[in-house]
């Protein structure tokens, strides 16, 4: 796959085939599954925190323990994502957005409002691969209740912001957990009363670091991923296999379900509240489907069957092996993952635990980011910086702004509850939480997407709801001691995702509602006096057809605009990616004389935008493209897909890029050829260069030619960007809550997120003019 761009490439043949899933297969044990291998540090140590649950000579409850751990594990990880949701990718994208997205477009639930019956012609808008559904069909009637009722549309874009901020507050909690876990092993060489002042130091200085580092992005660091897990695997899988050896060869019979029963039987309430402890057996199993979009189904199953599954069994058994024959009280400080380990082992397991736990770390941060891009692309988060910091895996981004926030907020709950009883109770109530919207969000996707019998659907969420609905009202009833933090960072979470969505929404109905029509545009030059000046301008708007009212305010103020106009829309389409060929719609307003041309460029919700020389390139050549077609003199509505400068056609239009520090250096790039040589001003010291090269043929007549002399022309006037600067209020006699979200909430957001960048960069050698607006919603 070519992960710049997101598609997929035929560079591997069947031979060599085999090899590339065991690479990735073996990469995807630093970048799926850190968080997961790491979980033995604390899940017998949360579990039998629990007053109420004392070690008896039976072994019954370990064994009841062990059991538990034992199905949730094979239940949950093994059979509800490998072997099946993991077949719900989106074009090998995973997550919750890629559930919703595929919901998005086999029923019109989107919540993106400029959509087009163009989208449904991308290569990535796959949908009804198995036919239709039947007009009688369950499947059929819960479509068109989805489309029919905003009502339940809105439930479904919060049941997936609330899975998004879920996923957040995960992303808060287990570096917080998973750090402390593996730095508390250092309480086994000293003092009880001593701990405090060295294992909570020592983590946070850890996660400072870990939080520090992440401008420099894991492609750095990411090749020790892989190493650091496996050695981290093999170790607790060799120290398990020891325990079960040593001191309890028998241990595998607490596999038997009939342990689970008599472990709930005599522990009754406690027990039961106790599950939240197990349930941490499986965080990190969302990251099988999260980042799917990184490797293959195939490369993430063997990794998981053959090396994850059986050494955290190993794990696990060997612990319960061990405790079986040592029973410390609940109030023992030596109870958890390290009392198993022999002392000869402790320092170097130590040392890889702590390793271990900053890649799970990493791993869930990286997630973060990937899925705050995802909602902000999507109109739901407010605009942050994003940076790219690989060139060539195109997941690997860092948000300066949201790493700054959840590093405070995971020392904030380091420091404030000091212990992993609590954090695991909060950390469980979030990963449960995000599990059961998956669980909901697959129950349509079976029905809508994959046209399965809704009795399939409902076994589905039965079967997995249920257990997952049992560790949820567990972990509930740790309310008090943790477990509401996930739950008041995701209500705050969600306030700012749904507030700026829904400014967003009503910001575009406006525009929408107060667009003009075309013939307004080209018969009020006489009126108004308008006069056409040299070079291009790109007017911002989010409308894919009529005038936005910002231009006409502009217009009606300063009566002149530029001899080439181009209204520019930058949208998001429901698929993951947009191929280069595909990304821009262009057509024209009016006719050929009027050089006024509107240009939608489609992004998928996990593309990045090129730099801002390059994206001016690939608009400007796309129109010269458009041009050299030949397209036939088309009113507004009717648009052609153009590919981008990375497109190959026999004929296209060529244009060339070229920074030098002076001008010698540069010339044998022009040098032979006749073509007209367009400079853009700059610095001296780098001076960024852009030309056509037309091809002389036959095919093209001579209106044809004279657009493109003058785009060339209106090219070396300069491009200037006219972007609208809105501000919204609320009308007299809304609702006090509607006042509140726009006036208050939402402006807020707006001013202290950053402005839009047109498109993802403005050029230093452009001109820019903000037009601002008052907009009453």
């Amino acid at each position: 796959m070519d992960l710049e761009s997101g598609v997929p490439t035929e560079k591997n043949t069947k031979k060599d085939s085999w090899k590339t899933v065991l690479m990735m297969a073996y990469q995807s044990l630093g970048v799926v599954y850190g968080e997961l291998g790491t979980s033995p540090l604390y899940v017998y140590r949360n579990t039998f925190a629990e007053e109420d649950i004392d070690h008896t000579q039976s072994n019954d409850e370990i064994y009841g323990v062990l059991s538990f751990v034992f199905w949730t594990l094979t239940i949950v990880p093994l059979l509800k994502y490998i072997f099946i949701v993991l077949k719900a990718d989106d074009n090998g994208e995973g997550g919750t957005f890629a559930l919703y997205s595929l919901l998005c477009r086999h029923a019109r639930v989107s919540s993106l409002p400029n959509t087009q019956l163009a989208d449904s012609e991308l290569t990535e808008y796959k949908m009804n691969v198995l036919g239709p559904p039947s007009l009688e069909s369950f499947g059929f009637k819960l479509k068109s209740a989805l489309e029919k009722r905003r009502v339940l549309q809105k439930f479904l874009l919060v049941l997936a912001l609330i899975g998004t901020c879920m996923v957040i507050g995960d992303g808060i909690l287990t570096p917080a957990i998973s750090v402390l876990s593996a730095v508390s092993g250092l309480e086994h060489t000293m003092a009880k009363e001593h701990h405090q002042y060295i294992v909570l130091p020592i983590a946070c200085i850890v996660l400072i670091c870990l939080f520090a580092l992440q401008h420099y992005g894991t492609h750095k660091i990411g090749f020790l991923f892989a190493p650091i897990v496996t050695v981290w695997l093999l170790c607790i899988s060799a120290i398990g296999l020891y325990n079960i050896i040593h001191w309890n060869p028998g241990v595998y019979r607490a596999i038997s379900p009939r342990y689970m029963l008599q472990f709930l039987k005599k522990t009754q309430k406690g027990g039961w509240m106790s599950l939240g402890g197990i349930m941490l057996c499986i965080t990190g199993s969302e990251a099988m489907f999260a980042d799917l979009g990184h490797f293959s189904q195939l490369s993430i199953k063997i990794a998981f069957t053959l090396m994850v599954y059986p050494s955290l069994l190993l794990a696990y058994m060997g612990q319960a092996a061990y405790l079986s024959q040592h029973h410390p009280s609940p109030n023992d400080h030596l109870i958890g993952f390290y009392v198993s380990v022999p002392d000869k082992l402790r320092w170097p397991v130590l040392i890889i635990a702590v390793l271990s736990a900053v890649v799970g770390s990493q791993a869930i941060i990286t997630g973060t980011f990937s899925i705050i891009k995802q909602c902000s692309a999507l109109g739901c988060f407010p605009r942050v910086k994003i940076i790219h910091t690989s060139s060539k895996v195109h997941g690997q981004i860092y948000i300066p702004e949201v790493n700054w926030i959840l590093m405070l907020l995971c020392l904030a709950v380091t420091i404030g509850f000091r212990d992993t009883k609590r954090l695991g109770h909060a950390s469980g109530l979030a990963v449960i939480t995000v599990m059961l919207v998956t669980t909901c969000l697959m129950s349509l996707v079976i029905v809508l997407c994959w046209h399965r019998s809704v009795f399939l659907a409902i076994g589905f969420i039965f079967f997995f709801g249920t257990i997952e609905s049992l560790y949820f009202s567990a972990s509930l009833t740790k309310f008090l001691e943790g477990a509401w933090v996930p739950i008041a960072i995701s209500i705050v979470f969600l306030i700012v995702m749904y507030v700026w969505h829904y400014g967003t929404l009503r910001k575009f109905e406006f525009e929408l509602q107060n667009k003009v029509s075309v013939n307004w545009l080209l018969g009020v030059g006489p009126s108004l006096g308008i006069v056409r000046v040299r070079g291009i301008g790109v007017v911002q708007t989010e409308l894919v057809s009529g005038i936005p009212g910002i231009f006409t305010h502009f217009v009606t103020n300063i009566p002149a605009f530029h001899q080439v106009l181009v209204f520019l829309c930058i949208k998001y389409v429901p698929v993951p990616h947009v191929r280069p060929e595909e990304r821009f719609l262009i057509g024209r307003i009016g006719t050929s004389e009027y050089r006024l041309y509107r240009c939608i460029v489609r992004y998928g919700y996990r593309d990045f935008h090129k730099d801002d020389v390059e994206f001016e390139s690939d608009l400007l050549c796309s129109i010269a493209k458009f041009i050299r077609s030949g397209t036939a003199e088309a009113g507004d509505e009717k648009m052609s897909m153009v590919g981008t400068s990375s497109s190959t056609h026999e004929d296209r239009i060529q244009m060339a890029v070229a920074e030098t520090g002076n001008d010698e250096d540069s010339e044998e790039l022009y040098r032979g050829s006749d073509t007209r040589e367009i400079r853009s001003p700059g610095p001296v010291e780098l001076r960024k260069r852009v030309r056509f090269m037309l091809p002389e043929s036959p095919k093209m007549n001579t209106n044809a030619m004279e657009e493109l002399e003058e785009l060339m022309e209106a090219r070396e006037g300069g491009v200037a960007y006219i972007l609208g600067r809105s501000h919204m209020k609320a009308k007299q006699g809304s609702s006090m809550l509607k006042r509140v979200s726009i006036d208050f909430v939402y402006e807020f957001l707006r001013k202290n997120s950053r402005e839009a960048e047109f498109p993802a960069g403005l050029s230093h050698s452009s001109s820019t003019l903000e037009v601002g607006m008052m907009y009453l919603v």
